[in-house]
């Protein structure tokens, strides 16, 4: 090969990195297939949420079993729906952490076997990088921006500097917003995960219970819903013991309509401190169709480019693991086949150059 063949040959390479991801954190066993990080050629997802539903949360050691059920099955469907095969993959990324150590270890296996057998690079990725990176799978994302994570475990405010350089901002000190969705709604004895439903139970009030709002000191951009919920339950407690009827679709109102103002206040707060050109939004709590009107009301009022995933890229899934992977390929930053489940991995340490 001459010269120039060969030239051309690693410039066709790098403009065609095409990434196999792996996700398990959690209850969704997803694989996809990304091309530089942006481009999905599948993304093949199989939820849970109907197996953990009748037990009001996910079982760890369901999940894991799930996942290893299914495991094979979507790899080759993704796979099939790309149109590719395992020749043309440059990599194998998969979630290496948060998550539930258990299921993140059903992954990690399946990635390291494929790499080992196919001698191509291993990518240890971030889950809340991936949620992050969701966004470049659809619009072009500006440095410095602000990225605010909200999930069944995270809520977090992260600012990017530059691309893959993560900045830990604000964070939730109790509870999570996914998890008080999620104990709200257990308490008002909707199904599991609550989310969908106090956002739809809220949507139908004419009024909202006024409840308290958690700001903590002045200058924080950390959050706390641990009070809101128990102000929850003692609304909840106190109607009985008048033997009053609880206007459920109010209560879930006042509770989202607090939630939704911490987190929009100081998400566009961090925005203007910061000089972020963009606020992302990010988790599966992105889902939410009140908090995406109060964001994109709010950011439009204030002018500030908001950027939201479609739905089907909020929840887990593995494009997103795929797209932030992307960063650690393209650096040449990979993982060795001694790669370990790490349920506290620091997203701050896996930036890029870290």
């Amino acid at each position: 090969m001459s010269h120039l063949e060969k030239s051309a040959s690693l410039a066709s390479e790098k403009a065609n990195r095409i990434i196999l991801a792996i996700e398990t954190s959690c209850d969704e066993t997803s694989v996809a297939v990304i091309r530089n990080g942006k481009q999905i050629l599948s993304n093949v997802v199989s939820s849970q949420i109907d197996i953990h539903e009748r037990f009001g949360g996910v079982v760890p050691e369901i999940a894991s079993r799930k996942h290893v059920e299914s495991i094979t099955v979507i790899m080759e469907q993704a796979l099939k729906e790309s149109g590719l095969t395992l020749n043309d993959i440059s990599a194998i990324a998969v979630t290496q952490g948060p998550g539930l150590v258990g299921a993140l270890l059903v992954g990690i296996v399946a990635a390291k076997t494929l790499a080992m057998a196919l001698d191509i690079p291993l990518i240890g990725t971030h889950h809340i990088a991936g949620h992050i990176y969701a966004n470049e799978l659809v619009a072009e994302m500006e440095y410095p921006c602000m990225a605010l994570v909200v999930s069944g475990g995270h809520t977090e405010l992260v600012l990017l500097e530059s691309e893959g350089s993560f900045r830990m901002v604000g964070r939730t000190r109790d509870d999570a917003v996914g998890e008080a969705y999620d104990k709200v709604a257990r308490a008002l004895h909707l199904p599991y995960p609550g989310g969908p439903y106090i956002d739809r139970l809220a949507s139908e009030a004419e009024e909202a219970i006024p409840l308290p709002r958690a700001w903590l000191e002045a200058d924080s951009y950390d959050f706390s819903f641990s009070g809101l919920k128990s102000a929850v339950l003692a609304v909840i407690n106190q109607t009985k013991m008048k033997g009053l009827e609880l206007n459920e679709a109010a209560l879930a109102r006042g509770f989202q309509e607090s939630v939704i103002e911490v987190l929009v206040t100081k998400a566009l707060r961090a925005v203007k401190q910061f000089g972020a050109k963009q606020l992302l939004l990010c988790g599966g709590v992105a889902a939410n169709r009140g908090l995406r009107a109060s964001l994109q009301a709010k950011c439009e009022a204030n002018q500030v480019p908001l950027l939201i995933p479609p739905l089907s890229l909020c929840t887990d899934n593995a494009a997103m693991i795929g797209a932030a992977a992307n960063l650690k390929l393209k650096r040449g930053q990979y993982s060795g086949l001694d790669l370990k489940a790490d349920p506290g991995l620091s997203l701050e340490e896996w930036s890029v150059g870290s």
